[in-house]
C-alpha cells in the first residue's frame, strides 16, 4: 500500500497535491457545516472561498505584469484557500474588504518584499499579521478543529510525504507540543487543547512546510521547525508581547533566509544535445555568483501562457560540477510530456527559464575517506554526474561505487565522464539493462535489476558505506527498504527522489 502511494505521488506535483488537499479540506469543511458540526454558515463559506479565489487571482495576475516576471496561478489558488481556511467566512457583505485586503497583501508580498528574487515570507501569514497590525482583524484560524482533525492529518500527511519533510514536521510538533505542556497549569489538558482545538496540524503539514520559505538543509529544517515550533506555543511572549501562529511562522522565516542561499537567476539558453532517445541535456551560461555543492537542486520555472494542471514549475537537479562553467541539465522527455516540458524542448538559443531555490543536502560526504555507494535509476544519474565531475575536476580519489540501470543501452547518459573516472580515479560503474528481452549483442555490462547480491558481492564492506539511491520515487523507497534488510544503518542512507520525473 506504501508502495502505491509513493509511486501515486511521485506522479503528482507537489503544488497540484496541496490545492488538491486544500480543496478536500475546504469541501469536508461545507459537508460539516452543512450538518451542523461546524458552527459556520456553508454558503458563507463557499462565498468567502470564492471571493478569495478571484481576488488572489486578479492581483497575483496584476502583480506578474507589473513586475514582468513568470507567476504560478496554481500558488495564487493554493494561497487562496489558506486564506479562506484560517479567516472565517463572512458573516455580512461589510467583511468583503477584510478579504480583499488579506487577498491582496498575500500577493503582494510575493512579489514586493523579496530579496534576490524571492519571497521571504509566507504569502497568506504575511497578510494575516499585517491586518492584524493595521486593520485590527486577523485569522481566527477555525481549521483547528477536532472535527476536522481527522480530514488534516491524513491530507497533512500525504504532503509531508511527499516533500520529504518529516523531519521538519517532527521537529516543529515535539517542540510545539512540549512547550505548550509546559506553558503552565495542567500538562495533559494543554495538550488535548493544543491537538484538538488549535491549528496546530494545519499550520504544521501546510504553513511550516511551504519549500520556498524552508532552509535547503536537513540540519537547517529541524532547526527551523523547532524555532517555529516553541513560538507556536500559545503562552510565549517577551512581556506583554504574546506570539502568534502566523508570527511564529514569519520570523521563521526571517532565519529560513539568513541561513538559506535565495538565488533567483534568470539564465539563458546556450544549447541542447540529445544524449538519449527521448532524452536532452540543456546547457545554460552559468552566472558567476552562483555556488552550490555537486548533488543540489533548483526550482525552473517558464513564463508559460495557459500552462496544462502541472503548472509551470519544476525541481531539477544540476548535472554539471560547480568546477564547470556552464549549468547543465539533465532531462527525460515523455511522449505526452506536460506543457512544461514541451515549452523546454521548444526553447530556442537565448530564451530565458528562471532558476531559483538552490536547495539539497543530497551531496558528498565531507570526509574524502568514507566509502561510497551510488545507485541511479534512469535520468536519476545526473546527480551523480554532477559529483563524479567534480572529482574529475578537482583530482580527488574517493572509495565510490555507481550501480547504474537503464531500460536499454541506449538510455545510458554521461557514460564518457564515468568510464574517465574508473580510469583515472578508480570510481568503478556497473552497468544493468532492466529490459532483459533484448539486451544488445556486444553488451559488456549486466543485465537485471540491481540486486542485493551484487551489492554484496560487489561492496564486501558495504555496511561501513554510504549510500546514495537516485531515480524514480519506487525504486528509492525499494532500495531504501533493501538497505535496511541488509543491515545497513539508516543513517547511511541518503535518498534522492528526483523531483525532475514529475
Amino acid at each position: 500500500m506504501i508502495k502505491y502511494i509513493d509511486d501515486r505521488l511521485g506522479r503528482i506535483t507537489t503544488y497540484r497535491l496541496v490545492l488538491w488537499v486544500l480543496i478536500g479540506l475546504l469541501g469536508v469543511a461545507f459537508l460539516l457545516s452543512a450538518t451542523g458540526m461546524l458552527a459556520y454558515d456553508p454558503y458563507a463559506l463557499l462565498f468567502s472561498t470564492a471571493f478569495l479565489v478571484v481576488a488572489c487571482a486578479a492581483t497575483n495576475w496584476i502583480f506578474a505584469r507589473v513586475f514582468e516576471v513568470p507567476s504560478n496561478l496554481e500558488s495564487a489558488y493554493i494561497t487562496a484557500l489558506i486564506l479562506a481556511l484560517i479567516i472565517t467566512p463572512i458573516q455580512s457583505f461589510n467583511d468583503l474588504w477584510f478579504l480583499a485586503w488579506a487577498a491582496i497583501l498575500a500577493m503582494a508580498s510575493k512579489y514586493v518584499l523579496t530579496a534576490r528574487g524571492k519571497h521571504l515570507f509566507n504569502p497568506a501569514a504575511f497578510a494575516v499579521a499585517l491586518t492584524y497590525f493595521t486593520l485590527n482583524q486577523s485569522a481566527s484560524w477555525w481549521i483547528g478543529d477536532a472535527y476536522m482533525l481527522p480530514f488534516v492529518l491524513v491530507g497533512g500527511l500525504l504532503i509531508a510525504r511527499r516533500l520529504r519533510r518529516f523531519d521538519l514536521v517532527l521537529s516543529f510538533f515535539a517542540v510545539a507540543l512540549a512547550a505548550s505542556a509546559a506553558s503552565g497549569g495542567s500538562p495533559i489538558l494543554a495538550l488535548q487543547r493544543t491537538v484538538l482545538y488549535s491549528p496546530l496540524a494545519f499550520f504544521g503539514f501546510v504553513f511550516v512546510t511551504e519549500p520556498l520559505t524552508t532552509p535547503p538543509t536537513r540540519r537547517l529544517r529541524v532547526i527551523y521547525g523547532a524555532l517555529v515550533g516553541f513560538l507556536f506555543a500559545p503562552l510565549v511572549h517577551v512581556g506583554s508581547f504574546y506570539t502568534t501562529p502566523e508570527l511564529a511562522l514569519l520570523i521563521g522565516n526571517l532565519f529560513s533566509f539568513i541561513v538559506s542561499p535565495k538565488t533567483t537567476l534568470a539564465l539563458k539558453l546556450k544549447g541542447r544535445v540529445l544524449l538519449a532517445p527521448d532524452t536532452y541535456e540543456f546547457i545554460f551560461s552559468r552566472p558567476r555568483k552562483l555556488a552550490f555543492a555537486p548533488g543540489q537542486y533548483m526550482e525552473w520555472t517558464l513564463g508559460l501562457q495557459g500552462p496544462d494542471s502541472r503548472g509551470n514549475r519544476r525541481y531539477f537537479t544540476l548535472a554539471s560540477a560547480p568546477t564547470e562553467n556552464d549549468l547543465r541539465l539533465g532531462i527525460k522527455f515523455a511522449k505526452h510530456s506536460s506543457s512544461f516540458k514541451q515549452a523546454m524542448l521548444a526553447m530556442g538559443k537565448n530564451d530565458e527559464i528562471v532558476a531559483s531555490q538552490l536547495a539539497g543536502d543530497f551531496v558528498l560526504p565531507e570526509d574524502p575517506k568514507q566509502p561510497c555507494v551510488f545507485i541511479a535509476g534512469g535520468i536519476g544519474v545526473t546527480p551523480f554526474r554532477s559529483m563524479i565531475q567534480y572529482l574529475l575536476d578537482t583530482h580527488q580519489r574517493r572509495r565510490i561505487t555507481l550501480f547504474y540501470a537503464s531500460r536499454s543501452a541506449g538510455e545510458i547518459v554521461y557514460k564518457p565522464v564515468f568510464d574517465r573516472a574508473e580510469r583515472e580515479l578508480g570510481i568503478r560503474t556497473v552497468y544493468t539493462l532492466t529490459d532483459t528481452g533484448n539486451p544488445p549483442p556486444n553488451w559488456e555490462g549486466r543485465i537485471g535489476r540491481i540486486s542485493p547480491e551484487w551489492i554484496q558481492k560487489l561492496v564486501p564492506d558495504y555496511r561501513g558505506c554510504r549510500f546514495y539511491i537516485s531515480g524514480p520515487v519506487s525504486m528509492v523507497v525499494d532500495f531504501q527498504r533493501t538497505l535496511q534488510r541488509l543491515g545497513v544503518p539508516p543513517g547511511q542512507i541518503k535518498t534522492d527522489y528526483f523531483p525532475g520525473l514529475m
